[in-house]
């Protein structure tokens, strides 16, 4: 794999906040993940078999994650995560719904797709409502900037999605000036699309709604080489 730029060596795709296990939780981290873990070697060598792979970066607590799978079982995805309760949530989904096409890595996501990932081999990338850092002394911390941008194109196949939604209307106006800064993809949205129908009502969402966000949905596509 290609040695991470200096800014994303200092950079992390999440801040670990500490949550509380439940017993089932704790119990499915400690039974579960070593069947579901990708925690090293190329992702797509994850899965007996070949098909399109769908990287989710912050899944949350899974439930869109597990949704979707569900809803594609064509695709093989890979959950990018390291909030424990949440994977534990995941997994015990996973093992109920009889879902194996699902794999879960506990790492920071740049250093997922630097070191586990070879360029051109994902398909799609899914990024839903990360966190906006609404303050500005915090900008430089929000996941979607130019850097990791380029990062996200290099490992995605030529025509390849990549799909960001928040609810966050000063975030998403910043997703749309990052992507203009990386010539490899084109935005496919003037600039927004309505919501896909692969991507389900999240837990985040609704807060948002409840709250009166719009939502916006972005998608891009990988420009062929």
């Amino acid at each position: 794999m290609t040695e991470k730029p200096e800014f994303l060596r200092r950079v992390r795709s999440f801040v670990r906040r500490p949550g509380r296990l439940t017993p089932a939780q704790a119990e499915a981290l400690q039974d579960l993940l070593p069947r579901y873990s990708v925690a090293e070697g190329d992702l797509r060598c994850a899965f007996e078999r070949e098909a399109e792979l769908v990287v989710e970066i912050g899944f949350g607590n899974g439930q869109a994650l597990a949704w979707m799978a569900a809803n594609e079982p064509e695709r093989n995805f890979v959950g990018i995560e390291v909030h424990e309760p949440g994977v534990g949530r995941l997994l015990r989904a996973l093992a109920a719904d009889e879902l194996n096409n699902v794999r879960v890595a506990m790492r920071d996501a740049v250093e997922v797709l630097s070191e586990q990932a070879r360029p051109g081999s994902i398909d799609q990338v899914r990024i839903y409502f990360p966190d906006p850092w609404p303050k500005k002394r915090h900008h430089k911390r929000r996941l979607i900037q130019p850097l990791f941008l380029r990062l996200l194109a290099e490992r995605l196949k030529p025509g390849g999605l990549l799909h960001l939604a928040t609810d966050w209307a000063p975030y998403a106006q910043w997703m749309i000036e990052a992507l203009l800064e990386v010539d490899a993809f084109d935005n496919l949205g003037s600039p927004w699309v309505e919501r896909p129908d692969w991507r389900p009502l999240t837990h985040f969402e609704k807060r948002g709604q409840r709250k009166g966000h719009e939502i916006f949905d972005i998608l891009a596509e990988r420009k062929e080489r």
